[in-house]
């Protein structure tokens, strides 16, 4: 469907490591906050109950809860889901990366979650999305019970499809939104072609610095971005994209971004759609949702994922953590 249905989601939801599973710490008190926090842990896995934070077809993750957070001088990576999706939207990619030593911090978009759509096709969430990850960053640095055993100055990201739109703006790219024009023909009364028409559109998105490198994984709403709009963009980037695209991203406009894209970076190319990228799904999932869960023949996308998680870990070890350290 090419209106705007920018990204999409399932509410989805290794590698050697010095400790056996990652430590969660569940967010509940605060609807604009609400996920979990995961880090390296002395203890085995079990299943922690998500209570009131439940989405469709899931009542807990795999963690341990409130363990005690192994190790000091941690870096963090923050990571931002896709349209309609969830803070544990990809559970293998945060347990692998708690699992190597990172603090891992994600929460439900507040307006374009799998629990709440109120926002999800205004101009509007372009906008707050980036100041929603602010937020979480502002909250782990200064507020979290644990923030001493972080490096501050070691932060990464990680976004999937509307997720690496935002990773993209956080780093310091400028979209020019008036480009979904493309996508509203006059019969088009959705709620962002409107705001569109009436000039009710965002601008100066926020940035963040305190970044120092990303993952984007299909990131959606290239169009938005030529490339005047991604020169201030300076970070080590990791970008992803599918082969085959879908669910309204464009493989020729990822390929044209991922080349635009200025500094250092690296491209790698899965021959698969735009949902490889979200965790393998359970037996269950597949059945009440395959559409995302359904890959190219021969694919294996738990294979994949080995791949894909052990790219961002060691990605992030280069560019975050500093050089005579380990992992």
């Amino acid at each position: 469907m090419a209106k705007l249905y920018w990204i999409c989601a399932a509410v989805l939801g290794c590698l050697m490591s010095p400790v056996q599973a990652a430590g969660v710490q569940l967010l509940d008190t605060d609807p604009n906050l609400a996920g979990a926090i995961w880090y390296p842990c002395a203890a085995a896995a079990q299943r922690v109950p998500l209570g009131k934070l439940t989405v469709q077809f899931i009542e807990s993750i795999e963690g341990t809860k409130d363990c005690p957070v192994t190790g000091t001088n941690l870096p963090l990576v923050i990571v931002s889901h896709g349209r309609g999706g969830w803070f544990g939207q990809h559970d293998d990619t945060v347990q692998a990366l708690a699992n190597a030593g990172f603090v891992v911090a994600s929460i439900n978009l507040p307006g374009d979650n799998g629990n709440d759509s109120s926002q999800r096709d205004s101009l509007s969430i372009l906008a707050t999305r980036p100041a929603s990850i602010i937020r979480l960053l502002d909250f782990i640095l200064n507020d979290w019970k644990d923030r001493a055993a972080i490096d501050s100055s070691r932060i990464g990201f990680f976004g999937f499809s509307l997720g690496a739109y935002t990773g993209l703006v956080l780093a310091g790219g400028n979209p020019d939104l008036r480009r979904f024009a493309l996508y509203c023909s006059d019969g088009n009364r959705t709620r962002a072609c409107e705001q569109l028409r009436s000039g009710d559109i965002p601008s100066s998105l926020p940035h963040e610095p305190r970044i120092r490198a990303a993952v984007l994984a299909d990131t959606a709403i290239n169009f938005a971005f030529p490339a005047d709009r991604l020169a201030d963009i300076t970070i080590p980037l990791l970008i992803w994209r599918s082969e085959f695209g879908g669910a309204g991203v464009d493989p020729k406009n990822s390929a044209l971004v991922a080349q635009s894209l200025p500094g250092k970076k690296e491209v790698r190319v899965v021959p698969a759609g735009h949902f490889a990228f979200l965790s393998p799904c359970t037996a269950e999932f597949a059945e009440k949702l395959p559409r995302f869960c359904t890959d190219p023949p021969g694919f294996d996308r738990t294979a994949f994922h080995r791949e894909f998680n052990a790219s961002i870990i060691n990605f992030f070890r280069e560019t975050l953590v500093r050089q005579g350290e380990s992992r």
